[in-house]
């Protein structure tokens, strides 16, 4: 079994989907009550780094483990913030850099949002790579939909993969068009009637709509929920999700018909879209291939947070195990760690 260290851990999608593949976390570092709550029923062996990370010394596990894996936060880079990279002062991929330099593993994994490489934010990620480079890394970096690998959701993250033996190739994708598999779409996994407690929000009729081609696209509702239609795999689960930016089931199929109308020309209605149903945490909890039996902790918000945070689990396992093969044997990772140590015989 490889040995692995989770750093900002959340509610442990990463850690869930590299235990099937053969990764056993013994440290997560996660500073929030309620996500460390979470992970700790699925993974209660791991030793749970509750502290400020920045504060916080790993040189205990070098030599330990193989593998250090992550999602530092994402806000400097997403799209959606203010985008201020290296500037913002809740970048914390120097501290992951710091740890896997501390730590000296075989591999690591990154994940971030794909924000990281658009415009001149390239030039940090080629700066972040020179310093994994530095450490003795051989790095590669690839944007991949989650979707392609059979999640059942449209999910697209930046990983950055860096190894001792030779530079990570990803994985071939194995579901869409001309492919092995179809993408699994929502009704493949989830009923059609509602599972878990049911979201109050309300959707609403957008005083300003802005349309796309398809009915399921565009701002046509308040907020950033949008429908999701059960034939395609679901929109990407936001973090920010519990109230009017939870995606929602259109009971009534009155979402195609309006999305006509304003093709159309007609004027946008106002009021509450009837029959619509916002997304159940354990409904967004299943769409992001986390185990159907696992209890998120905290307030509702929190584990709507909690889900739309985490790796699917799914893509982690995918990625984990061709991490793993070429990595190589664990005789061979064995030997390389006892080498560094300066172990020759035991």
């Amino acid at each position: 079994m490889v040995r692995g260290i989770d750093l900002f851990a959340s509610a442990g999608g990463l850690t869930i989907g590299l235990k099937s593949a053969g990764v056993e976390t013994v440290c997560a570092v996660e500073i929030d009550p309620c996500r460390t709550q979470t992970f700790v029923t699925h993974t209660p062996k791991a030793k749970i780094i509750t502290a400020d990370i920045q504060q916080t010394s790993f040189t205990e596990y070098h030599g330990k483990v193989e593998l250090v894996y992550g999602g530092p936060p994402c806000q400097p880079f997403s799209s959606g913030g203010l985008r201020q990279a290296q500037n913002d002062e809740r970048d914390m991929i120097p501290q992951f850099i710091r740890v896997v330099g501390e730590v000296k593993p075989d591999a690591f994994l990154m994940e971030n949002v794909p924000g990281l490489v658009a415009g001149d934010r390239m030039k940090y990620l080629s700066k972040v790579i020179r310093q994994f480079e530095d450490l003795g890394f051989q790095v590669n970096w690839q944007i991949v939909n989650a979707c392609d690998y059979g999640v059942p959701q449209k999910r697209r993250r930046l990983f950055v993969v860096g190894m001792r033996n030779g530079p990570f190739q990803f994985p071939e994708p194995t579901h869409g068009p001309a492919r092995t598999h179809a993408h699994v779409r929502v009704r493949d996994v989830l009923p059609d009637h509602q599972i878990g407690d049911p979201n109050p929000s309300k959707v609403f009729y957008a005083k300003n709509p802005d349309l796309r081609p398809s009915p399921y696209d565009g701002h046509v509702y308040n907020g950033g929920g949008r429908p999701i239609n059960r034939d395609q795999p679901s929109h990407t689960i936001l973090a920010s999700a519990g109230g009017n930016k939870t995606h929602f089931f259109d009971t009534l199929n009155l979402v195609p018909e309006y999305h006509a109308h304003l093709m159309q020309g007609g004027k946008p209605k106002s009021g509450v879209l009837e029959g619509a149903r916002r997304l159940t945490v354990k409904e967004s909890a299943v769409l992001q291939t986390f185990p159907a039996d696992l209890e998120f902790c905290g307030p509702k918000s929190a584990q709507y947070h909690q889900v739309g945070d985490a790796v699917p689990p799914l893509l982690a396992c995918v990625l984990g195990r061709a991490l793993l093969a070429q990595m190589g044997t664990p005789q061979k990772q064995q030997a390389k760690r006892r080498s560094r140590q300066g172990v020759l015989f035991e």
